[in-house]
């Protein structure tokens, strides 16, 4: 006997249906809450704890390594970041053992997260929780952007500067413009469930789908936030194992950039099932296809560079070249599902779970492992098992495939996505199974990774300063670098220093050695202007991160959590902000 619950709300466009299926004897059981819960548990985690603040957390420890600088713009401002950051995921684990965690997935869909659908307060951990991450990667974003613009080593102009660097710096300024929206969008929310507005109650004058174009207007650069830092790490990655700078270098920078600018007009194919008008449709649809063309720009320079170069297939470049190959098929699933009739057949199966992968996975895990397998020695000063990494790579190449690429075949078959549970008789159990062993395969070589580097932390060969004769200033440093990076500031002549200096760098001298001091250049020319101080270490940052934490989550209970909470962090903005006579001092001197 199997059932169908459904319920429907209006929109001002058209009547939206969700369905769930379930066997009658588990309708009563704790299988859909655990099931709900597991999936909020690992969206959340994957979208808004994992992907971006790695990508960002790469940007922090490399980029003042990259354009030769002692340490990143800001430093109390980053500290600050990292506490929010730890004690916004610590309140989403906390949730979850308190059985009060979100379970209405990483979009959180009115009116599903509405107060009509769901009570309690696991929608507004889930809304909180988008303040702390939010809040601490435009906090990044500010720092990252400051020190690439005014800290770079004197002579690496903007035509200079790594591709990794650019990537971060579109990067960056996409999370300033992007992340507001979800910010906004969680707030209305919070105050729809605490006080009782109604910015998305279409009864009232709301509307639904204005949560869907605030969310997916952060949403869809969000895909692009997380997937530029790792087109950096391939244009790093191609250029030290093809012993040649990357193929067509302005033309690069120009995709990267187009990237960025474009990721902002193609949120509504997210929403082409909601009944918008089909002229604006069409907007989307073209600008979902021309999208495309920066990336293969970008795959052709990656294509010629090791065309003309002579490749060394390490363990890096092996998953470089895994990550061509399928995120250009997780490309081509994505023009596929620009076409308007296309996604309305496909929408909401799991063929769009195995395009969301392709690019996701594809476009970002397989960059980042071979990211940490090449920035591994500069990090801790020992080299990754080769052995264990070519049976690392291929575990998880086979691995992802046969988990992945199944479910666009299963998605075309007609199954659902988001439903815990289907008949036998629909004929997709074979598939499944082949998804199934397909994951352990992946798991296994997730595992071998975890493996390799705790056996290489452990006895690991000794890397010295530039295993992999890269040209990158970061390897122009002791691996693992000193706290202060360069004890002198490089100078960079050309756009590979180290290719082009590869016996001595040509150093900038008058910095300070006995105190914490930054060369500041300018924007364009890196010309040096000013010696600055940097901060030296302080409690307030953390304190301000106590006082915040404690604002968010007292708001979550209360209104007045807002005015209650505002205090501490005041207090812990005056002290941070107060002026130091010591440092007026060493500033002036």
């Amino acid at each position: 006997m199997r059932w169908f619950e459904s319920f429907s709300y209006l929109s001002p466009c058209k009547s939206v249906t969700f369905y769930r299926i379930s066997n009658s004897n588990l309708h009563d059981s704790a299988l859909p809450t655990l099931i709900r819960m597991y999936g909020g548990l690992s969206s959340n985690w994957q979208m808004f704890l994992f992907a971006v603040p790695v990508m960002q957390a790469l940007g922090v420890y490399l980029v003042p390594l990259m354009v030769g600088t002692r340490a990143i713009a800001f430093p109390r401002l980053n500290a600050f970041a990292f506490w929010v950051y730890l004690f916004g995921g610590l309140m989403l684990y906390v949730a979850f053992a308190l059985n009060i965690g979100p379970d209405t997935g990483w979009f959180s869909y009115v009116p599903l997260a509405g107060p009509q659908y769901s009570s309690g307060k696991r929608v507004d951990f889930w809304a909180q929780m988008i303040t702390f991450t939010e809040l601490s990667s435009l906090a990044i974003a500010v720092s990252t952007i400051c020190t690439i613009f005014k800290q770079r080593a004197p002579g690496m102009t903007l035509q200079r500067m790594p591709l990794f660097v650019w990537a971060l710096l579109v990067t960056n300024f996409m999370v300033c413009f992007a992340m507001p929206a979800v910010m906004i969008a969680s707030t209305y929310l919070l105050l729809d469930r605490s006080i009782a507005t109604h910015f998305f109650n279409p009864a009232e004058g709301g509307d639904a789908l204005l949560w869907q174009h605030l969310f997916w207007f952060f949403g869809h650069p969000e895909v692009y936030i997380i997937f530029i830092p790792a087109l950096g790490i391939v244009s790093a990655i191609t250029s030290t194992f093809s012993g040649r700078p990357v193929f067509g270098y302005p033309y690069m920078v120009l995709a990267l950039l187009a990237t960025g600018f474009m990721a902002f007009g193609l949120w509504v194919h997210h929403m082409f099932a909601t009944g918008l008008p089909r002229l604006g449709n069409s907007f989307y649809t073209a600008a979902s296809a021309m999208i495309a063309l920066p990336s293969g720009v970008q795959i052709f320079c990656w294509i010629a560079t090791m065309w003309q170069g002579r490749v060394r297939l390490a363990t890096p470049m092996l998953f470089v070249i895994g990550f061509v190959v399928v995120f250009v098929l997780g490309g081509l699933t994505g023009v596929m599902l620009a076409s308007v009739p296309m996604d309305l057949q496909v929408h909401d199966s799991y063929f769009v779970v195995a395009h969301f992968h392709y690019v996701l996975i594809g476009g970002a895990l397989f960059p980042l492992l071979g990211g940490f397998y090449f920035w591994f020695p500069k990090i801790s000063g020992r080299l990754l098992d080769e052995r264990l990494g070519k049976w690392n790579f291929w575990l998880f190449f086979i691995g992802f495939n046969v988990t992945f690429f199944p479910m666009h075949i299963l998605g075309l078959a007609g199954m659902p996505r988001r439903i815990y549970t289907y008949s036998p008789d629909l004929g997709w159990g074979g598939i499944n199974l082949l998804v199934t062993t397909g994951a352990f395969v992946l798991a296994a070589g997730v595992l071998l990774f975890f493996i390799n580097v705790w056996r290489s932390l452990r006895v690991g060969a000794r890397a010295g300063n530039n295993p992999w004769a890269a040209s990158g200033l970061e390897w122009a440093t002791d691996s693992p670098p000193p706290e202060y990076n360069f004890a002198h500031i490089p100078v960079a002549e050309t756009s590979e220093p180290l290719w082009d200096h590869p016996h001595e760098l040509p150093v900038a001298h008058g910095l300070r050695l006995d105190r914490r001091e930054l060369l500041l250049t300018s924007a364009g020319e890196a010309q040096p202007e000013i010696r600055e101080p940097s901060a030296d270490p302080s409690i307030w940052p953390f304190l301000a991160s106590l006082a915040a934490t404690f604002l968010f989550i007292l708001s979550i209970f209360t209104p007045w959590g807002l005015y209650i909470g505002a205090v501490p962090v005041a207090i812990t903005l005056i002290g941070w902000f107060w002026p130091n006579p010591a440092e007026s001092i060493e500033r002036e001197g």
